[in-house]
């Protein structure tokens, strides 16, 4: 028993002593082909030159980034400032509408001249904006634009075909090739005895 354990502690140390030494080589092994890597030139060009052309990739985006957001502020600056300037061309609107609507001063001379001044500044106010390349966007009996326009009601007209323009609540704009806001308006739509005609029409040249 005692020559059997003895055996078996020498083949423990003499495996340890394996383990011992070959870990040292691995390791060895792996440090030598380090520094056979940082020791070849070529590699470390080549790492070099990888480093270099994604800094010079990221610069030319971070440039790019920073031209866009440099011709936006100058282009559109004033963006916020135009919208909400508009709110004078809104209010001259609708004092002119309350003006209009007061029964006390209907066809009297005095509404007239007030009118007439009314309209004076409102064209003023467009012409200036326009010279900033803000722009009234056309819209009756225009085809509704979605892009544009914004329909707040439906008038039944069978005069115009569906989906025309023949009201404008609010009058929209655009500055430059962006939109400001969009225009209210409302759009025509057939009346229902003309969607049955259109429907009857459809129902005879089906059975045809």
């Amino acid at each position: 028993m005692d020559k059997e354990h003895n055996k078996n502690e020498t083949s423990d140390s003499i495996k340890d002593e394996k383990e011992t030494i070959q870990k040292p080589e691995k390791l060895d092994k792996e440090k030598s082909e380090e520094q056979v890597e940082e020791n070849n030139p070529e590699e470390r060009i080549l790492k070099l030159e990888d480093k270099l052309s994604r800094t010079f990739a990221e610069m030319e985006n971070q440039r790019r980034r920073f031209e866009r957001e440099k011709d936006d502020a100058y282009e559109y600056g004033g963006f916020t400032f135009a919208k909400e300037a508009l709110s004078l061309i809104d209010n001259l609107e609708r004092s002119k509408q309350i003006l209009l609507n007061d029964d006390a001063l209907k066809n009297t001379e005095a509404l007239k001249k007030t009118i007439e001044h009314f309209n004076i500044i409102n064209k003023d106010l467009i012409a200036i904006f326009s010279k900033n390349n803000i722009k009234p966007i056309e819209s009756l009996n225009k085809k509704l634009d979605p892009n544009f326009h914004q329909a707040m009601i439906e008038i039944e007209d069978d005069q115009k075909e569906a989906g025309v323009i023949i009201q404008e609540i609010q009058k929209g704009f655009t500055m430059k090739d962006r939109l400001l806001r969009p225009a209210l308006v409302g759009v025509s739509k057939k009346t229902n005895s003309e969607i049955k005609k259109g429907e009857e029409n459809k129902e005879k040249l089906g059975n045809k």
